[in-house]
């Protein structure tokens, strides 16, 4: 995808074809601003704006850019915000949220990914964020609390953890179900409780560690 032109006709394309599902046209206009194909592989490039995930390396992928731009709308953000984001991986989405938020704290398990991702995201000017390896750490409860977190892999329930560094009134975003089949749902903390809404079906990769699946045996 060396020519800008097909590039930028792609990344449109793309746009257009992700509007007929997502309505936030912040979110839209953030999808269209954000260059895909830097945040995939070389040998991957020429199907970055194809609707569909791609892999990253270290048995992760990137994500399919509906579910990014269903993801980010369900957040609802208004621009002030601070953001946790649980699962770099290439930085994609972290980019994504830059343009709608204040600050996006955005943690990896993964030394090398998000060594990569801090390193392209300094590289394309998204100043706003901030990547931390997490280890054993189940979000990053330094930063907060936040007004919304998103996570880009699967749980099978909501952790804990990340609705105590959730503000009040604010919002996670969490594919929540089985490791082949989960449910993208909106959890919305409030002083009677925590309020969860279902957005659909989806299918990520798995969220390792104590709030999520067994690490796999060496």
């Amino acid at each position: 995808m060396a020519d800008t032109k097909a590039v930028e006709s792609a990344r449109h394309a793309l746009v257009a074809e992700i509007s007929r599902e997502v309505a936030d046209v912040r979110v839209l206009r953030a999808i269209g601003r954000v260059p895909r194909e830097r945040f995939v592989p070389e040998e991957a490039r020429g199907y970055a704006y194809e609707n569909r995930p791609l892999p990253i390396g270290e048995s992760q992928t990137i994500s399919q850019p509906l579910i990014v731009a269903l993801m980010t709308q369900a957040l609802q953000l208004e621009g002030d915000e601070t953001v946790l984001e649980v699962g770099t991986g290439s930085g994609y989405q972290a980019a994504v949220l830059s343009l709608l938020a204040q600050r996006v704290i955005s943690v990896e398990r993964i030394p090398r990914l998000a060594e990569g991702a801090e390193r392209l995201l300094a590289d394309l000017g998204y100043s706003n964020v901030e990547v931390r390896v997490s280890g054993d750490r189940v979000g990053w409860p330094d930063a907060g609390p936040y007004e919304a977190i998103i996570v880009t892999a699967a749980s099978p329930e909501s952790p804990a953890e990340l609705l105590d560094q959730l503000a009040m009134g604010g919002r996670l975003v969490i594919p929540v179900g089985s490791r082949t089949l989960q449910e993208l749902v909106r959890i919305v903390k409030t002083d009677k409780g925590a309020v969860r809404h279902n957005l659909g079906p989806c299918r990520f990769v798995p969220l390792l560690g104590s709030s999520g699946w067994p690490e796999p045996a060496s």
